[in-house]
């Protein structure tokens, strides 16, 4: 008689985001010191942060945001400082069309669906709403390429609702900070909700986001300049990295 097999180790997978750097599984909620300390340094060197996305009006803003998923901000202003200067309204935009507002975005990843989502945001804003972009999430995210990530973009910018959103450099930072642990970017969400000061959210967004863009990167994260680096509960890992990079 053949003994059993023994059953495989269950493996626990981290977020891909997460890759590179030994991050320890961390208890949830944090303190709430630690949590209040980290907002309160960030507020002291960017005490007025602000999307580095180029815009003039709500429309142009709800357009930059859409062309950025999944592109740079800098690959978006590129070509946007180009296209606002011709379409910067629905109208214009509208008698760009599909074909015309291409060549503006080709450089731009996913041009060819985003160049059919703001065609078609900008005819339903003309149609639906006098042409002005509707300043509500319900609203916001029935737009075509509009979806729960760009309305928070939108409204936080807007000074509208105090929203985060979560893309990678909310994530990955969140997580190395111990303010989330969850899985998915709506649960994300959920948890720094829950864990941010009041007086913090309506900038929490972009700090974070400016944060993991020029100081906690993925691959080499800078601690030694880091200014919240004895509040980071990953640094031994972060720092192993830096220093194997």
């Amino acid at each position: 008689m053949k003994p059993p097999k023994a059953r495989p180790k269950a493996v626990v997978k981290r977020p891909a985001v997460m890759t590179g750097a030994v991050i320890p599984t961390l208890g949830w909620p944090p303190d709430e010191d630690r949590v209040e300390a980290i907002f309160e340094r960030l507020s002291g060197v960017m005490p007025e942060p602000k999307t580095e996305l180029n815009f003039t009006s709500p429309y142009t803003l709800v357009v930059a945001v859409a062309l950025s998923a999944q592109a740079t901000d800098v690959s978006v202003n590129k070509a946007t400082d180009r296209l606002f200067r011709v379409a910067d309204t629905p109208e214009k935009m509208l008698a760009l069309g599909e074909a015309g507002l291409v060549p503006y975005i080709a450089s731009i990843g996913l041009y060819r669906g985003k160049a059919r989502n703001v065609i078609a945001l900008s005819r339903i804003l003309l149609e639906q709403h006098g042409g002005e972009v509707p300043l509500n999430r319900a609203e916001l995210q029935a737009l075509p390429g509009v979806g729960r990530k760009t309305a928070s973009v939108v409204l936080n910018e807007l000074g509208i609702e105090p929203a985060i959103a979560v893309d990678t450099h909310v994530f990955r930072v969140s997580h190395r900070l111990g303010l989330a642990n969850a899985a998915t970017p709506d649960k994300v969400e959920a948890q720094l909700f829950r864990v941010v000061p009041e007086q913090w959210l309506p900038k929490a967004h972009h700090w974070l986001i400016l944060h993991g863009r020029y100081t906690c990167t993925a691959r080499r994260p800078k601690c030694s300049a880091c200014l919240i680096s004895d509040l980071c509960p990953s640094r031994a890992g972060l720092q192993a990295l830096g220093e194997a990079a």
